[in-house]
């Protein structure tokens, strides 16, 4: 099945991300002793992270051969999660180099969903699942309900440490949303 329409979706015909909350108090926001585990086997404790981190949260991947929720596409902002994970695949070296020590790609999936994920897209950084919604419900992030799923809403956080210091919210579209950062990150 040919799946090019994952990687590179008209975004004009895709409903843009909306602001459903605010999430200014997420600006210097510390990151409590949260674990989550890891695509790599490991857990992640949040608030021991040192120097810059990347972590994007999204609310699901596709796997192939299996059909998105029923009315995927028409969920302001649901759609673009490979694209996104590409692209920060895609940049990791740019990031690197910008400083960053750690990226995380963060979603509700179970860590097993991910890892085939991680494996198929050949990303070169770990996907924390958080499951549990315990980070998301913490940081009180936006989420959604779709076909029994709780499904968190796209957004990204820069940290130092354990501390916001920018977010990204709403990111639309996803696959753009690694220039922002880059582009943050340089003007920083």
């Amino acid at each position: 099945m040919n799946q090019s329409h994952l990687l590179n979706p008209d975004w004009s015909k895709i409903p843009p991300a909306k602001k459903n909350v605010s999430l200014e108090h997420l600006n210097n926001f510390l990151i409590p002793d949260i674990k989550l585990l890891s695509t790599s086997g490991n857990q992640v404790n949040l608030s021991k992270l040192v120097g810059l981190s990347i972590m994007y949260v999204y609310p699901m991947t596709g796997q192939p051969n299996v059909a998105l929720p029923k009315g995927w596409d028409e969920i302001p902002g649901a759609r673009g999660c490979t694209p996104q994970s590409c692209s920060f695949r895609d940049n990791f070296l740019e990031l690197k180099k910008l400083n960053i020590k750690n990226i995380f790609g963060i979603s509700s999936q179970t860590t097993e969903y991910q890892r085939e994920m991680v494996k198929r897209l050949n990303l070169p950084y770990p996907v924390l699942s958080d499951e549990k919604l315990k980070f998301t419900n913490f940081l009180k992030l936006p989420t959604f309900k779709v076909e029994n799923m709780n499904l968190i809403e796209r957004v990204t956080l820069i940290l130092e440490n354990n501390k916001i210091i920018k977010y990204f919210y709403p990111v639309f579209p996803p696959d753009q949303n690694v220039n922002d950062v880059i582009y943050w990150l340089k003007k920083r």
